[in-house]
């Protein structure tokens, strides 16, 4: 895989909620930093090493 796209939305609650576009990934962060960081690990745990997208956006 080459890519893989998330959608981020603010948060009724707070925070940011990012949704992978064609996969079932979600995941969310208090901040866009800390987001990014979530969407990173969310991304590995969901992939095998071998099938781990080269690009996240």
């Amino acid at each position: 895989m080459k890519e893989i796209v998330f959608l981020i939305e603010e948060s009724q609650e707070n925070g940011y909620i990012a949704k992978a576009v064609n996969h079932s990934i979600y995941t969310q962060g208090d901040n866009l930093d800390e987001l990014k960081l979530m969407i990173y690990d969310a991304v590995r745990c969901h992939f095998d090493e071998d099938e781990m997208p080269k690009l996240i956006h």
